[in-house]
């Protein structure tokens, strides 16, 4: 079962990388990708293999040391609940990253190979996309993925 589990962890993500990254800017994909829930499945499988290694688990992750890291990962069922945690985790993130990207109107032929390194290197495709951020500037006019902001009304004697 732990080998189906692991199969499966990326192919439920899949679909959803796959809106973000070869359909940016479908309205369906902004209706799907903009709710957090697009995690559930993944998170589904993770707590499918670690509730029952829970025994296991907790000393590690409260106590943690390498040699303990290391032999818990060593395991089928750890490096299965690992790279549904890697999953899960690079999903979420990547779903920030694009709903950022389209606020601040970043270009999506500049955002899909972020999203492409955020899958395969999480916290690098991270970094890169927090360093376009920052040169990028503030977002646009319009909220997420085209909707438009309410307008603000300036408090007298507030510069915004």
């Amino acid at each position: 079962m732990t080998g189906t589990l692991f199969t499966l962890t990326f192919a439920v993500a899949a679909p959803f990388w796959a809106l973000m990254i070869l359909a940016p800017r479908w309205s369906w994909t902004a209706r799907i990708v903009g709710s957090p829930l697009i995690v559930l499945p993944v998170l589904l499988i993770y707590a499918i293999l670690v509730i029952p290694a829970l025994g296991r688990v907790l000393p590690v992750v409260t106590a943690p040391t390498l040699a303990g890291v290391r032999d818990l990962l060593g395991t089928v069922d750890g490096a299965a609940a690992a790279w549904a945690h890697m999953v899960g985790f690079d999903l979420f993130v990547g779903r920030w990253m694009w709903r950022d990207s389209r606020e601040r109107d970043m270009p999506v032929l500049l955002m899909a190979p972020v999203l492409v390194l955020t899958i395969l290197l999480g916290p690098l495709g991270l970094a890169v996309h927090l360093g376009l951020r920052a040169a990028w500037g503030r977002p646009a006019e319009t909220g997420p993925v085209g909707r438009e902001r309410p307008a603000v009304t300036p408090v007298p004697g507030r510069t915004p």
